[in-house]
């Protein structure tokens, strides 16, 4: 990780090695804590937040799942996220990690008195998966480990104490020589990632699992936009680990992943083993939209 020079900590900036918490810090021991993963891009006309909005909001729609009380509003978070990408001298694209969590005063399970904090940090982040990987695909494999089940997990929160599940499940596909893991729920039909969502191309149709199992992925709701502009078909149905294998194309979607192809799943090469036509149409048309290329989109953009 590329350290930058600030952390901004509940409404103040510290400098980068200074921004420590308590080691009795209540998310530390018992999970309760979100975050979001936001990008920015170095545009022709200076960086630029994508979807800073839709971001901030499901941060906050996170913590009320979760039964946390924010000590910031919408507005302040975002402010905040602007004011820290302006106070650093960031020189490539960056990625940016909100995290509201349960700070030092109360231990036990019973989390409602913890003080909450809050914190930015943002650093310049690559391709998640490669650049390599953005463009000849990557190799997947189908995880020993189910997707969290909705009877005892939100999923609709991207709470931190989630995000062990979707450890194990990255740490057996690097283990097993994969690149990435696909995750299937409780019945067996593909949920997603380890924090993808996943598309696949059938006869010329783009699929995706509904989002019963998954988090609610703000870059699968843009790709779903690309498609209707590009006047391609889309369904929303349940996905089978063995459909995949016979797709046509198939690749991952998320903040950090942008658009990965997935060349290859459970050693089965996936229709012709790179990135296929569908695919780099829609990845061509995510990055203009992200490098404010494209001017129908450019009211999701918060340049800096």
């Amino acid at each position: 990780m590329k350290e930058a020079k600030y952390i901004w900590m509940d409404g103040k900036l510290v400098p980068w090695k200074e921004a420590t918490v308590h080691v009795l810090t209540h998310t530390l021991h018992y999970g309760n804590g979100v975050f979001e993963g936001t990008r920015a891009y170095k545009t022709d006309k200076g960086l630029a937040i994508f979807k800073l909005r839709a971001h901030t909001k499901r941060l906050l729609d996170s913590a009320k799942i979760t039964a946390i009380t924010p000590n910031f509003t919408l507005e302040d978070l975002e402010k905040a996220q602007v004011e820290l990408l302006r106070s650093n001298d960031f020189q490539g694209n960056v990625y940016l990690r909100p995290l509201i969590y349960l700070g030092y005063g109360v231990m036990g399970l019973y989390h409602a008195k913890a003080p909450v904090n809050t914190m930015v940090a943002a650093w310049e982040w690559g391709a998640y998966l490669g650049e390599e990987g953005l463009e000849k695909g990557i190799k997947v494999m189908t995880s020993s480990v189910v997707r969290n089940s909705i009877k005892s997990n939100f999923g609709k929160a991207k709470a931190v104490a989630n995000y062990l599940n979707s450890q194990m499940a990255k740490y057996e596909a690097v283990s097993c020589g994969a690149e990435e893991a696909l995750m299937l729920d409780e019945n067996g039909f593909v949920a997603e990632g380890s924090g993808e969502c996943l598309f696949i191309v059938r006869n010329g149709v783009l699929v995706s699992p509904p989002n019963d199992n998954s988090l609610e992925s703000i870059t699968q709701a843009t790709v779903f936009e690309i498609a209707k502009d590009l006047g391609i078909p889309v369904q929303r149905r349940n996905i089978t680990r063995d459909e995949i294998y016979i797709s046509d194309e198939a690749f991952f979607t998320g903040t950090a992943a942008e658009i990965t192809p997935i060349n290859m799943l459970d050693n089965r090469v996936i229709g012709n083993g790179a990135r296929g036509p569908m695919t780099e149409k829609i990845q061509s048309a995510y990055f203009d939209i992200v490098y404010g290329r494209n001017k129908n989109y450019e009211h999701y953009l918060t340049y800096i």
